[in-house]
């Protein structure tokens, strides 16, 4: 029997990816210390990293490739570096995610590090309703709602099943 994998996989930002609300414990500007992986600092170096196994789990989405990789965060952070980009997006480019594990269970060196932003092929970062975002994605896409699955920490995000999408809830993050 072979896995189905859905042909959009969304993921909410806050306590879904990582241990936070970008829009209220970070400071900007962001920064990154040298070429440290899965981790950026804001202006008081608070840390900003993706939960233990979501790089991995971004790698493996991004290898089988047969899956669009969203990010879906309903985020009021504000803009950062002159009103160009927001904290998310700024955390997601700046996040190095380190080499997937080969399958002998050491790093996989070939591949290198890689910014996070890459993982994904759709971003809707902004206020408002997880259906607003949903219907945007399926809009660009063309993909089914059907055939889309969403991890996300509030049930209140549930809202989307009603267009017919799979949430799984997240409770407690990755």
């Amino acid at each position: 029997m072979s896995l189905r994998i859905p042909k959009l996989i969304a993921f909410d930002l806050d306590y879904t990816l990582w241990d936070l609300w970008i829009d209220t414990h970070v400071t900007g500007p962001l920064h990154r210390h040298k070429n440290t992986t899965n981790e950026v600092l804001d202006k008081h170096n608070y840390k900003i990293k993706f939960y233990k196994d979501v790089p991995e789990i971004l790698h493996r989405l991004r290898d089988a490739g047969a899956t669009t990789i969203a990010a879906c965060s309903r985020t009021h952070a504000p803009r950062l570096l002159n009103g160009k980009r927001d904290r998310a997006r700024q955390a997601l480019g700046l996040l190095l995610l380190p080499p997937p594990k080969a399958k002998d269970g050491g790093d996989d060196d070939d591949d290198g590090v890689v910014p996070a932003i890459k993982f994904f092929d759709e971003l809707e970062i902004y206020p408002g309703s997880k259906l607003t975002h949903f219907k945007k994605l399926h809009e660009r896409t063309g993909i089914p709602y059907s055939e889309m699955l969403f991890f996300d920490d509030e049930h209140r995000n549930a809202e989307v099943e009603e267009l017919g999408e799979w949430v799984q809830a997240c409770m407690t993050g990755y």
